[in-house]
């Protein structure tokens, strides 16, 4: 039987050879050995990773060579306009600074591909920023821009690759720019966080699903990655749910006897970064309500091994996907402009 990965992830700051370096000693050390420089910044209310990994970082992490940048509002909500416009004026700002190695001009045709399946909306994000940007080409036309949407493999029969490979060779871009759904293992993440990267992109790989690589290697010419999680694997979405459990009981245990306590008036959880002594939960829940988040996970991973795998997604799915296909496409817009 094949096995499967639960706890898939696109996003390179949930990798777990990242996440086991988070504290600042661990970072210094993967730093020195592997070549892989963490950065962690806030921008307003965006909070920025940026993930810069060498030949010697590949090897260690896993993650191919070259820079990776997340952004992310872990409290957006569907109505939130000031914080999608926020997302918008970042992403630009980004755009512009992993492109400036390139010195493009305003001669270099600019291949923008929209990865996914339109039918489904989770996988839609591609095809429909490309919808957003055709229309916002019409509204500020610019001939830089060519934009495609190709479909997936089980629709036309082809790679995806095979076509961006044409396009490639008869239009001579000085840049692809790829545009797709990923996968992430916390529900935290799950459309509140952008991926900005250099290193190219397997379509359909957060699924389980990975077609021909697109990248500079396969292409000849430099490949960039726009992604956004649209989907988690349903034993994580458990894990979260209990880790959420877990934090609050103990958290209330914790203060039950301080001052505090008495001027809570209505339902209380503790933030994601209060340290929690999970050791309150022994009496109630036994041992495993110590484990880490992995080990839970990997519990779970155990139990539905032979089930069939389950993807969930936002019931609101279908309303981020058009606040992402128009951020996506003004921020794109918004680069271009200022070249």
């Amino acid at each position: 039987m094949t096995e499967v990965n639960w706890s898939r992830t696109d996003l390179i700051d949930e990798s777990e050879q990242v996440v086991q370096h988070q504290s600042k000693e661990k970072k210094r050390t993967l730093e020195k050995t592997a070549g892989v420089i963490i950065e962690e910044w806030d921008e307003q209310r965006v909070k920025i990773a940026r993930v810069n990994v060498n030949k010697e970082g590949e090897a260690e992490i896993q993650k191919k060579a070259g820079t990776y940048t997340t952004l992310s509002i872990p409290s957006l909500t569907v109505d939130d306009d000031d914080g999608l416009q926020q997302l918008e004026k970042i992403l630009a700002k980004h755009l512009k600074s992993i492109h400036e190695p390139l010195k493009l001009t305003k001669e270099d045709k600019i291949l923008v591909i929209g990865l996914g399946n339109k039918t489904i909306t989770p996988d839609a994000v591609g095809p429909v920023a490309i919808d957003s940007m055709q229309k916002h080409f019409e509204e500020e036309p610019n001939e830089q821009f060519i934009m495609y949407a190709p479909g997936v493999t089980g629709q036309s029969g082809f790679e995806t690759k095979e076509f961006v490979e044409a396009l490639v060779d008869k239009i001579q871009p000085g840049l692809v720019i790829a545009i797709d759904a990923l996968a992430t293992r916390s529900s935290e993440r799950l459309c509140r966080t952008i991926q900005l990267t250099d290193t190219g992109i397997h379509p359909g790989s957060g699924v389980g699903n990975k077609r021909a690589e697109i990248s500079r290697e396969s292409l000849g010419v430099p490949v960039t990655a726009i992604g956004i999680p649209t989907v988690v694997e349903a034993t994580v979405l458990l894990a979260d749910a209990i880790d959420t459990v877990f934090r609050t009981i103990a958290a209330k245990i914790g203060e039950k006897n301080a001052p505090s306590s008495k001027l809570s008036v209505t339902p209380w959880q503790p933030s994601s970064t209060t340290p929690i002594d999970y050791n309150l939960l022994k009496p109630i829940f036994g041992e495993w309500s110590t484990w880490t988040k992995g080990d839970r996970i990997q519990l779970l991973q155990e139990t539905f091994q032979n089930r069939e795998r389950l993807i969930v997604t936002p019931k609101e799915c279908d309303i981020w996907l058009m606040h992402y296909a128009m951020l996506v496409s003004n921020s794109l817009f918004r680069w271009i402009k200022a070249m």
